[in-house]
């Protein structure tokens, strides 16, 4: 079971970091069945301890399981994906950008 917990009220997955009652945060919003990444916060004071990857890679893992696919917005998730190929199955199309600010 992921870490990670989808709060869709707040438009966002979480990952609340080990027992400081802090959350580190991917941003979302729903596009039809796409969900668009569009930002990610970690607490500076926990920047460089991984925190954002374990975030990044337990997103992926619930949009995999929900059969949902992302559209990266956010750099921080391009970069992890740009890692992680593995997750192609999830990503839909990487330059497929066009009216998502609407």
């Amino acid at each position: 079971m992921s870490e990670v917990e989808d709060n869709p009220a707040e438009g966002r997955f979480e990952l609340e970091i080990d027992g400081s009652h802090e959350i580190a945060a991917a941003y979302y919003r729903v596009k039809g069945e796409r969900i668009v990444l569009t930002h990610t916060i970690v607490p500076e004071r926990f920047s460089g301890q991984g925190i954002g990857s374990r975030l990044a890679r337990g997103v992926f893992d619930a949009l995999r399981e929900s059969g949902r696919k992302a559209i990266l917005l956010c750099p921080f998730m391009t970069a992890y994906f740009k890692r992680h190929p593995d997750y192609s199955d999830v990503v839909d199309g990487a330059d497929n950008q066009e009216n998502l600010h609407d």
